[in-house]
This record gives structure tokens, C-alpha cells and sequence, in this order.
């Protein structure tokens, strides 16, 4: 399995820790989240993983090349010309990505311990497209998903905006929260359409009225979304408890 890392956010949440570096260097336990990640992904046997980047670029880069890309194979997806956001970013790496092997997708500032193993066994028994790991939480936006766990929709909670992909399921559907970790299968690849800066959540939406993209419910333990300053404090208390 291939894994593209999401690293070229401007980290504007935790703007006072990104004047001056990336989000993906800010640290935790004393070494860089994107370090964590990369860390977390070698775990799982991942030896080959790409990563988009845009902020302060040239500081991942150095901080790869200085690391000996951790002994596995790492490619850069360079956006310094333009930020692509999700979608885009995954388009502009597909010649890094391209091939027989599932492709771990995976946001450099997320923490958790679910055995991605289990996911790739579930993606695979479903046949899925696309399966977009996500959790029962509290949260404003939510993906929708029916009695069958495909996606059926998009709702933000906060102002009713809704977008609809299977009309049929779409009443009935159960709402859930992405959690930034996703599984697609290559031949996905070849059906990307959109262009430019636009969001892979989009693209889901549009696949999801003739292709099979699952929800895979995580239970696991913990899960943090680092890219926010109280929970990036969360994880620091949680990580000194531990050690």
C-alpha cells in the first residue's frame, strides 16, 4: 500500500505556532507531527509515501533530506506555484501514485491509533472505490451515509447547506464525521475529472452516485485533529501522560 500525506495546509488554525514554519513541523512530544505520521504509516510496513507541500516547503524538504527520508521511499508533490487543496493535491501526485496498490490517504495532522490493517481488510471485503474512515463526534459538518454505509450526502448542521449525491438514501442517511483518513483504489485515479484547486470531498460526492464509497465507523481509542490549538494542548498532556 502507497500513502499520500496531506502536509500543504497553511495551518491559519494554529497560526501562532505557523508564523515561521509549517504546520507539519510543529512539534509534539518533542519531534514534528509530520514525523508522527510518518512514524505511525512505517508501522503498518508503508514504505512508499508521498507528500504534498506549499507552506514553507523547502523547510519539509530539509527536514526529509536531513532524516534520510526515515529509510523509506519518499516523493515531494510540489504546489509551491498553487495550493490544490485535497483534490487537487491528490491529481497532481498521481504519477507518484499510480499502480496496482491501494492508496492510503493521510493528514499530517491527525493522531491516532487505528490499526490501518483492519481498514485495508474492510476496504477490500466492501470493494470499495473509496472508503473514508469517520466517527461518531461532535462536529458542524457531517458526511451522510445510508443503512448500507455508502456515502449519500453532505450536511453542515450550523446553516442546513446540504449536498445530495443518492436521493433515495439521503433521508434515512446517518450523519458522521470524516476523520481525515481514506483508502482509494488506483483505477479511482483515471476518474478524476475536476481541475485545478478544488476539494476531494467534491469528487467523493460526484463518484458516489455510480461508484461504491464506504464508510468505515472507527472505534479506535484515540483519534486528535493537531490542526487545532486545543487539541494540539490535548495531545501534549496526553503524550507527557504516557511517557
Amino acid at each position: 500500500m502507497k500513502a499520500l500525506l496531506f502536509a500543504a495546509g497553511l495551518g491559519t488554525r494554529l497560526k501562532e505556532h505557523t508564523q515561521n514554519r509549517p504546520k507539519a513541523l510543529v512539534t509534539l512530544a518533542g519531534k514534528p507531527i509530520i514525523q508522527h505520521a510518518i512514524e505511525h504509516l512505517k508501522s503498518f510496513g508503508i514504505t512508499d509515501i508521498t507528500i504534498n507541500v506549499f507552506h514553507f516547503a523547502e523547510q519539509i524538504i530539509s527536514f526529509i533530506e536531513e532524516n534520510q527520508s526515515f529509510g523509506i521511499n519518499i516523493h515531494m508533490s510540489d504546489e509551491r506555484e498553487q495550493l490544490l487543496d485535497t483534490g487537487g493535491g491528490l491529481k497532481k501526485a498521481i504519477a507518484f501514485l499510480d499502480g496496482m496498490e491501494p492508496i492510503l490517504i493521510y493528514n499530517v495532522d491527525v493522531i491516532s491509533n487505528l490499526d490501518l490493517n483492519l481498514l485495508l481488510d474492510y476496504h477490500k471485503q466492501q470493494h470499495a472505490l473509496a472508503t473514508l474512515v469517520v466517527r461518531s463526534r461532535e462536529t458542524s459538518r457531517y458526511l451522510m451515509f445510508d443503512q448500507n454505509l455508502q456515502l449519500a450526502g453532505w450536511k453542515n448542521f450550523s446553516n442546513n447547506e446540504t449536498r445530495i449525491s443518492r436521493i433515495d438514501s439521503f433521508e434515512e442517511s446517518e450523519p458522521l464525521a470524516f476523520s481525515g483518513i481514506h483508502i482509494v483504489e488506483p483505477r479511482m485515479l483515471k476518474l478524476i475529472t475536476e481541475e485545478g484547486k478544488f476539494p476531494i470531498m467534491d469528487m467523493y460526492l460526484r463518484l458516489a452516485k455510480d461508484h461504491s464509497i464506504k464508510a468505515f465507523i472507527d472505534t479506535s481509542s484515540i483519534w486528535m485533529d493537531l490542526g487545532k490549538p486545543d487539541q494540539l494542548q490535548v495531545a501534549e498532556m496526553f503524550f507527557g501522560s504516557t511517557n
